[in-house]
């Protein structure tokens, strides 16, 4: 009898702190919502994660996820999305999920990102490099920009950089902790720092031996 009674007072508190934490996060997507800025967006997004969205050009939001439970900084981060300049956009299809504490920015370009694409947490990409790498041109706001496109049915790991310029081709899978500098085939493996092909994707799913 006591177990049963345990067991019961366990479930209504498990309930009550999950009820408490629903409450809370919806406070804090509502909170960012009222803070974003966006003079032009368009959301079917389902946002678990608060999500701020800035800046002068349009934001497109398919019918895609947005923050993941339970799963790192899902109560401490948010997504960062900005499409900086007038005419820059920032695209994301129908299908995507992306995980917590991402930040995306199209500063005078495109940043697009294909269809049931799945993105771990930490996700970095943008369209520029913000300043010029020459030290005496630093702040003179001549700096390079490219847009940014990822394929369909990309999977990308945790901490990934992908960089101005590039295109990831559909189906690829990009490890955890990569820094994507150039573009990539689909149906490729891809990892490290700069990120390289290692391995080729069958139609049968598997591997091939690494690329040198």
């Amino acid at each position: 009898m006591r177990n049963n009674k345990r067991s019961f007072y366990s479930r209504i508190v498990r309930r009550f702190k999950l009820f408490m934490l629903v409450i809370y996060q919806k406070i804090r997507v509502l909170k960012y919502r009222i803070l974003s800025d966006s003079q032009s967006f368009n959301s079917l997004a389902h946002c678990h994660q608060p999500v701020l969205m800035t800046g002068l050009g349009k934001i497109s939001l398919g019918k895609c996820n947005l923050g993941v439970w339970p799963s790192p900084y899902y109560l401490s981060g948010y997504i960062h999305i900005e499409a900086r300049d007038i005419e820059s956009e920032v695209v994301i299809e129908d299908g995507v999920w992306i995980s917590n504490n991402a930040c995306i920015i199209a500063e005078r370009t495109r940043v697009k990102i294909g269809k049931n694409t799945i993105i771990g947490t930490d996700f970095t990409v943008y369209d520029s490099d913000f300043h010029e790498t020459h030290p005496t041109k630093r702040f003179s706001g001549q700096h390079q920009t490219s847009a940014v496109e990822i394929g369909e049915n990309v999977f990308i790991g945790s901490r990934v950089t992908v960089l101005k310029g590039v295109k990831i081709g559909d189906n690829c899978v990009i490890a955890s902790g990569a820094v994507v500098t150039q573009t990539m085939p689909c149906n490729c493996v891809i990892a490290g720092v700069p990120a390289r092909v290692i391995k080729r994707l069958q139609s049968t799913d598997c591997f091939t031996d690494d690329l040198h």
